[in-house]
């Protein structure tokens, strides 16, 4: 029970790191990038894998700390794109040429009104200095290590 338990922990930070990126999209007008959308999707994996091992838990204790496991490597997959993301937008390395460098086309007037592609390497959001994808590798690469080293002690 206890590695459901981190599993289960582990989903709850993925679903309010979700549930945050989604309000910043739709009540903040702040549309993701390309890299943002990357993050989410080991996240929703994070969720998917801590219910079942909340459903085996029960039957298997090894599946259940297998899955908890795979829980926390995508709760630390999140985060590793986001310090990617962070480090692009910190211009430390380029990040993927489909959403960053210069790149400025002119249509004239017929695109006038068309939202632009988001750029992966200009933030939208700072506080103190870090961007959401800052603060998303903070959370997720720090909860993940204390989650990895609670389910690695033996329990007592």
């Amino acid at each position: 029970m206890r590695a459901a338990s981190i599993a289960m922990d582990m989903a709850g930070l993925a679903l309010v790191l979700l549930l945050g990126a989604l309000g910043f999209q739709y009540i903040g007008h702040m549309p993701p990038c390309e890299m943002c959308h990357w993050q989410r999707w080991p996240l929703i994996a994070a969720i998917v894998l801590a219910i079942l091992a909340g459903f085996s838990a029960k039957r298997s204790e090894g599946i259940a700390i297998t899955l908890a496991w795979l829980t926390i490597l995508m709760v630390f997959a999140s985060g590793a794109i986001g310090a990617y993301q962070a480090g692009v937008e910190w211009k430390w390395w380029p990040g993927p040429s489909e959403c960053t460098g210069t790149l400025a086309v002119f249509h004239g007037l017929k695109d006038l009104n068309t939202p632009g592609q988001v750029r992966c390497d200009l933030p939208s959001f700072r506080l103190f200095g870090l961007s959401l994808a800052g603060y998303n590798a903070l959370l997720s690469c720090g909860s993940a290590l204390i989650s990895a080293a609670m389910l690695a002690r033996k329990p007592r």
